[in-house]
């Protein structure tokens, strides 16, 4: 072989590492921080900006952080429009934000154009939304880039509010979170609402030979069957934690272990052996090696934060963040 083919192939072989390298770059805390300093401060005051006049946004923000991630992974395909996207399936459908996360976009284009996710933007938005709420900081990994794929029937990776515990367990493990984090994740219910629709079958027709959800407690049942009576609008709003709605703390965690859990889903986590040890860690019952909700929680969003991302030379960076380029 001669040199000049010899060196035509380690030339190759050398390109082939660096695109390995660049595609599998990992998100890290800063990535802006020479690009465009003011990234993570744009989307702070922006999010803080619309908590202001509507502090349900938070909640959505966060919801729609952990339904970005558990679809395509943390691409922001939650955030594209079209007919059959992701925002429209119907653990979507009533997602509210998305204007938040295209304000910061608008404001983050002008500022450094081309540089800023709107991956990250949600993944920022989400911290920032459980900061407004009382909640815990922690520091946000950056780096992603957007997908341009979003499909609708995809949605069936999300976890749905009358799951078992072990179907929520195999769906979170499927994206490499543990039972713990299972626990600590679906403690963001300490902030937002459900819809009657996916949960009043608990109080007025629970299965064939039961009315009500015997794992709910008799005075909650009363509250929630005025609250969602039978027949009555599907859409009524109900806070999934009941006296600390808009607060984030462990309140969530002493209603479920009261029989005071809103979805079914949530209220399983008390009865499974697996996951009712994380709940009482969580309470601090005597015995057990206390877990800090706060503390907790930020460690296992960045974890999720980081399923499925895209870097590197994958995917790209959106000009607006509904639609790809």
């Amino acid at each position: 072989m001669g040199t000049s083919s010899r060196a035509s192939i380690v030339l190759v072989l050398l390109l082939a590492m660096a695109a390995t390298m660049v595609q599998s770059q990992p998100t890290k805390v800063g990535f802006y921080s020479r690009s465009c300093p003011r990234a993570e401060s744009i989307v702070r005051s922006t999010v803080q900006r619309h908590f202001r006049s509507d502090s349900t946004i938070a909640p959505n923000l966060l919801r729609m952080h952990f339904h970005d991630c558990f679809v395509e992974g943390c691409d922001g395909s939650i955030l594209l429009d079209g007919a059959s996207t992701e925002k429209t399936a119907g653990p979507n459908r009533n997602l509210k934000g998305y204007n938040v996360i295209d304000d910061a976009k608008t404001q983050l284009e002008a500022a450094c154009p081309g540089i800023v996710s709107c991956a990250d933007i949600l993944a920022l938005a989400a911290r920032d939304s459980v900061v407004m709420t009382n909640g815990p900081n922690w520091q946000v990994p950056t780096g992603r880039r957007d997908g341009r794929v979003s499909q609708a029937s995809r949605t069936s990776n999300l976890p749905g509010p009358t799951e078992s515990v072990a179907s929520q367990k195999q769906k979170f493990a499927a994206k490499g979170l543990n039972t713990q984090d299972l626990v600590t994740l679906v403690g963001g219910h300490t902030i937002g609402s459900a819809s009657c629709g996916t949960f009043s079958f608990r109080v007025n027709n629970f299965n064939a030979t039961t009315k009500v959800d015997p794992s709910i407690n008799p005075t909650f049942v009363r509250q929630l069957q005025a609250q969602c009576p039978a027949n009555g609008n599907a859409a009524t709003r109900v806070g999934l934690d009941t006296g600390s709605t808009s607060r984030f703390d462990t309140s969530f965690f002493n209603n479920i272990k009261n029989g005071r859990g809103v979805l079914l889903s949530d209220q399983v986590l008390w009865g499974d052996a697996s996951t009712r040890p994380v709940v009482q860690r969580f309470l601090g019952v005597r015995g057990l090696t206390p877990l800090d909700f706060n503390v907790e929680f930020g460690r296992s969003m960045v974890k999720m934060s980081n399923i499925g991302v895209k870097t590197g030379i994958n995917g790209e960076i959106r000009k607006v963040c509904s639609k790809v380029n």
